[in-house]
């Protein structure tokens, strides 16, 4: 029976069918302390934000920045993957360059939320490009303004 909700599976699945908590075996010991590193990071992650594409949520400038946001991430059941940011290479400094922290798309939503909430996420409008027809406008503008009182100190 499904701890979860409660369902009862038809074979030897591991994980419910209906909710996707996995299933422990009747007479089967209950491990209280996890088996390894590994074992415990496992433990924390939420199979709802298991299912998906990666997407990026994030950045890191280097690759201790980025395991902040990925500890980060964990605590809430969130599962993350670092990757080298593209055009990045510093075969040296095997932790230096930034990094991008991707997560499946079923807990993209969930990630950004908590980064936001840790002032970790994108800043809003930070990314978006000046307009090219408002930086023309100034720049003749400026440039006619110049004119003008050039044109004027001649006089």
């Amino acid at each position: 029976m499904c701890p979860e909700c409660g369902d009862v599976p038809a074979g030897d699945e591991a994980f419910c069918v209906r909710c996707g908590m996995p299933l422990v075996t009747p007479g089967g010991e209950q491990i209280d302390e996890p088996l390894s590193a590994a074992h415990e990071r496992a433990r924390k992650i939420d199979p709802r934000y298991t299912e998906g594409e990666l997407v990026r949520v994030a950045g890191g400038r280097n690759q201790a920045e980025a395991e902040l946001i990925q500890g980060l991430l964990l605590e809430e059941g969130v599962p993350s993957l670092l990757r080298r940011t593209a055009g990045f290479d510093v075969p040296d400094f095997l932790a230096a360059g930034p990094r991008d922290v991707l997560v499946p798309e079923a807990g993209a939503a969930a990630a950004r939320e908590l980064l936001h909430e840790a002032d970790l996420g994108p800043t809003a409008g930070a990314a978006e490009p000046p307009n090219p027809i408002k930086l023309v406008a100034v720049i003749a503008l400026g440039g006619a303004g110049a004119a003008l009182i050039a044109w004027l100190l001649q006089g």
